[in-house]
């Protein structure tokens, strides 16, 4: 019953199709081992900043490795799960994307089949199900088969894992195919600290025909390859490098699909398996090379094959990245999304010569592919194709940019020197050219990068980007409990604490907030990774008390800040910095003032005007969720939010830029909701039954059960009542939050910016009460000052001068609305009003000065009649001037060649000339200029016909022989 059907359909009469060879794993674990299937989580990493792409199948089950599962969430119930996880490596530590192409194995996404124990089944079991798999399942040969184990590391104190080898043994695998290797090839690490232990690891030899190929295991043969990983969770690596062994033990395995398609399909390379035929028949449909032949390296004239496989693998990355809410952008993983992109652009239309377009219209066939196993690909194929088309567009018309900037460089450079890092830089950073790109382009004209200046803006890059909010904080080894210390609370019956006061507070006669105080007693203190019974005075530690009314960082929330004191020492205060949940224990990060001990009995002080703030926006933040909801419908989706006592942000899918119109409508919902002053009802309840409620608003995050349901205006027992459709009217979402209690204590809200991160999310930013009101003066007061502004520009200026102040005005005044907190559809209407103004400034110059240089050109036309040349000095205030004026003479006298002086108040000479057509080529206007400013010591530049510069007073008569004599030379 665990075999297959064959089908005939793509792989072939007697092979299993890669849906098969998936499924059947899943079945395998799920139905005769008792595992629990979960489907993949988005490649969005969750709750991990360091993390660009989920890039492994146990990444979304780190928080259970590691310990710092919340005790009652959903996922501190698994024991055994089993699923086939959408990875990406690309950038970041896990990177494969320049890899792709070279060969036939590097992916950029590619699928990892996995089954996990926590704390259930481990070497003996997990082996015999890897094993029992492979060879009765899937039918592999034995003998085409080796197994490896960790040999042991006298240097660490680790001998080998001989039990693992036993296990091996019995299972009836020939002592000749079990090896042993090193902590290199069979010892796995999370990261340089953290969970890790031995592995045990699965290579199948694609030559077979009896041979002993255990030479060839770990050789990168592409003979014997590793098809399957299982790891023994056994050790945790500390801060100090030692080994300890971990309280629980888990088993992680991971077996990449296209690996195992390409064995079970019986072919050499994943590109020739049903995972990735139908994409390069496709491509071969729409473009005009040859078939692909799976060529590589020199083999692959013109890298027509490499082109066809980094297509194909980047358009399923993609796809999928595209589906999982991650957009091509300008950092993180959007910007390897966004490279990526241009990556495979670059190979449609430069090496296989395709239309525009054929990246998009590859999106249905990858949908056909794996839309099966992963059916939101399926819902989101149109979005996918538009956001692929629109940055492919705007990629080729920065490919013409680039072009155009490497030509003026070039052109501009000193013969026999290397291509600027900087301008390099710029077109690898802004115009986001890939740099394979840029070095080909260069290439073409002969001359190189230089490769060791772009290095180290590449490494100064780094160190910047490494001093960020990803690099983590300081105070991370006290926030955060590790694995040792969680065991230690738990196997000491240390008990969870106990925040429900978080919750105490009422709402006062005078509509003041008021919060119950809080006793409680020092349970434990932590500090340099290790459980304390006492910290001495001037030290930071995190303190865990058996209660608090503390409401630590989660939810999108900030934390409380407050302080504490000593119960009959109400002198000495030691204060809250910051508070973390971890594991169930809330971490409270104080800086001892005096000696602090396991047993104190303390008093604990919220910051009630902090706290205070942060109810207001958080409450606030689902007003606004229910009015984008109601403006823009009911697709519209959270995609995050941060609360803090200053703002709010909140994150939101859209189709399209948000209106000045929309932004008016749902500050008007707020406000409708803020006047009705609504009781905000709270309640915990299980969750199977809050997950019923129709129209609930949930973000992808794993929440506690029992869960808290914030509804306002209706009772949640309301809301939970059976085909109740009272939350498609209101809001009610899942959320642990602190909140106000009716909705009038919002006073007001104003929405202060709202721009697009990526195409199909956008980002508002709100503030609320005083703030709110601030806001929206000061909009006024722009908003007058902008009429007072248009009224002026309406008036009829006659000076350049004149008209060019008020030019200059318009853009201070533009540069003040776009950087100053005002309601956001205020901003966008006066910018809109600016640049209107600006265009009629800029017109109204340019009339004036075409007046002013047509007068100077009828003079000088008069003076010099038809004179080949044309040389003097003229008054004009500025450069556009003067060379409007010595255009000008040009059109009315087509065969006279001019240059024009202008001398200035500050003792500059301004230089303008134009060469005639008929001229040419002897004569360049680019070297007169030049021969006249080096007179005067100053700098000139241009085309052979027109050019301009300026130098100093002091040499203005040497100037004018010398631009007599040039031109009497060259004529």
């Amino acid at each position: 019953p665990w075999r297959w059907r064959c089908s005939p359909r793509r792989g072939g009469a007697a092979c299993p199709s890669a849906g098969q060879i998936r499924a059947a794993f899943l079945r395998f674990f799920e139905e005769r081992h008792g595992h629990r299937r979960l489907p993949s989580a988005p490649v969005r990493p969750r709750g991990d900043p360091r993390l660009l792409f989920v890039n492994a199948g146990m990444n979304q089950f780190k928080p259970i490795f590691l310990g710092t599962v919340h005790p009652r969430s959903e996922l501190a119930q698994h024991r055994r799960v089993v699923n086939s996880q959408k990875c990406v490596r690309a950038g970041g530590k896990h990177n494969d994307l320049e890899d792709v192409g070279r060969d036939t194995y590097h992916h950029t996404f590619f699928e990892m089949l996995g089954n996990w124990s926590f704390g259930d089944y481990f070497k003996e079991e997990a082996c015999t199900m890897a094993w029992e798999l492979l060879t009765e399942v899937y039918e592999i040969p034995r003998d085409r088969l080796y197994v490896t184990y960790f040999g042991g590391d006298p240097s660490l104190g680790l001998s080998a894992d001989e039990e693992c080898r036993d296990v091996w043994l019995r299972l009836g695998v020939p002592a000749s195919h079990v090896l042993p290797f090193s902590l290199k090839d069979n010892f796995w690490e999370m990261g340089d600290t953290g969970p890790c232990g031995p592995c045990t690891e699965i290579h199948y030899d694609h030559v077979g025909g009896g041979r002993n190929a255990a030479a060839l295991v770990n050789q990168g043969s592409p003979d014997v390859v590793e098809i399957w990983n299982l790891v023994f969770m056994q050790y945790s690596r500390e801060v100090e490098g030692n080994l300890l062994p971990l309280p629980q033990h888990h088993v992680d395995t991971g077996m990449g699909l296209e690996r195992l398609v390409t064995v079970l399909q019986k072919k050499r390379s994943n590109y020739d398996t049903d995972l990735f035929t139908p994409i390069l028949d496709a491509i071969h449909k729409g473009c005009r090379a040859p078939r692909y032949q799976g060529l590589v390296g020199d083999a692959d004239v013109g890298h027509v094959n490499m082109a066809y496989r980094v297509v194909a693998d980047h358009v399923r990355t993609l796809c999928v990245c595209i589906t999982d809410g991650i957009y091509p952008g300008f950092s993180g993983a959007e910007l390897v999304l966004r490279r990526m992109l241009r990556r495979a652009v670059r190979f449609c239309c430069e090496v296989l010569q395709a239309p525009p377009g054929l990246l998009a219209s590859l999106v249905p066939t990858v949908v056909e592919v794996l839309g099966e196993a992963y059916p939101e690909l399926t819902r989101n194929a149109n979005q996918i194709k538009d956001v692929i088309n629109e940055n492919e567009a705007a990629f080729l018309s920065s490919l013409e940019r680039g072009r155009r900037i490497i030509e003026r460089t070039v052109q501009q450079m000193e013969p026999s020197t290397n291509f600027p890092a900087e301008v390099a830089w710029s077109l690898y950073g802004s115009l986001g050219f890939p740099l394979d790109l840029i070095d080909l382009m260069l290439e073409e004209k002969g001359i190189s990068l230089d490769s060791a200046a772009f290095n180290e803006l590449v490494l100064e890059d780094a160190k910047r980007k490494a001093g960020g909010p990803q690099a983590g904080q300081p105070g991370d080894t006290i926030s955060q409990l590790d694995v040792h210390s969680l065991a230690q609370l738990r196997g000491s019956s240390v008990p969870a604490t106990d925040d429900s006061p978080k919750y105490a507070y009422t709402l006062g006669q005078h509509g003041q907030y008021e919060f119950s105080p809080c006793q409680a007693t020092v349970l434990m203190l932590y500090r340099d990774q290790s459980l304390q019974k006492e910290v001495g005075a001037g030290q930071r530690c995190g303190v865990i008390l058996d209660r608090t009314n503390f409401y630590a960082e989660q939810g999108g929330q900030d934390s409380d800040q407050g302080y504490m004191i000593r119960l009959g020492q109400q002198d000495v205060l030691f204060p809250v910095e910051s508070v973390h949940l971890c594991g169930g224990y809330v971490i409270h990060e104080v800086t001892a003032v005096e000696t602090l001990r396991a047993g104190d009995q303390v008093q604990l002080f919220v910051d009630e005007a902090q706290r205070l703030a942060c109810m207001t926006n958080h409450t606030a933040t689902h007003l606004l969720n229910f009015a984008l909801r109601r403006v823009l419908g009911d697709s519209t989706e959270q995609r995050g939010s941060h609360v803090t006592a200053e703002r709010l942000r909140f994150d939101f899918d859209t189709k399209g830029h948000v209106t000045v119109e929309q932004l008016q409508q749902v500050e008007q919902v707020v406000q409708d909701l803020i006047k009705r002053n609504e009781v905000v009802h709270m309640a915990e309840v299980p969750l199977t039954l809050a997950r019923r409620v129709r129209g609930l608003r949930a973000v992808d995050e794993g929440y506690p059960d029992p869960v808290r349901i914030v509804s306002l205006g209706v009772p949640v027992e309301s809301v939970l009542t059976c085909d109740s459709e009272a939350a498609m009217q209101t809001s009610v979402e899942l959320c642990c939050g602190t909140h106000l209690l009716q909705t009038g204590s919002v006073e007001d809200l104003a929405i202060i910016s709202e721009r697009q991160l990526v195409k199909g999310i956008s980002r508002v930013i709100a503030v609320t009460g005083g703030r709110a009101k601030e806001a929206r003066e000061i909009g006024q007061c722009l908003a007058m000052e902008v009429d007072s502004l248009s009224l002026r520009m309406k008036q009829r200026i006659t000076s350049i001068p004149e008209m060019q102040n008020l030019s200059k005005e318009v853009g201070q005044l533009t540069q003040v609305v776009t950087s100053t907190a005002m309601p956001q559809w205020q901003r966008k209407e006066l910018q809109t009003i600016l640049k209107a103004l600006q265009r009629t400034a800029n017109t109204a110059i340019k009339k004036l000065e075409l007046q002013q240089a047509e007068k100077k050109a009828q003079i000088l036309l008069a003076k010099y009649c038809n004179q080949p040349v044309i040389i003097d000095t003229v008054p004009a205030d500025s450069l556009s001037i003067l060379m409007k004026v010595v255009n000008q003479l040009c059109d009315k006298s087509p065969g006279t060649s001019v240059l024009l002086l202008s001398p200035q108040a500050s003792g500059e000479v301004l230089c303008a000339c134009q060469v005639s057509k008929n001229c040419l080529p002897t004569f360049s206007a680019a070297d007169w200029a030049m021969a006249v400013c080096t007179q005067m010591e100053g700098k000139a530049g241009g085309s052979p016909i027109v050019a301009k510069g300026s130098g100093n007073a002091k040499g203005m008569q040497g100037a004018l022989t010398t631009a007599l004599e040039f031109a009497q030379s060259k004529l």
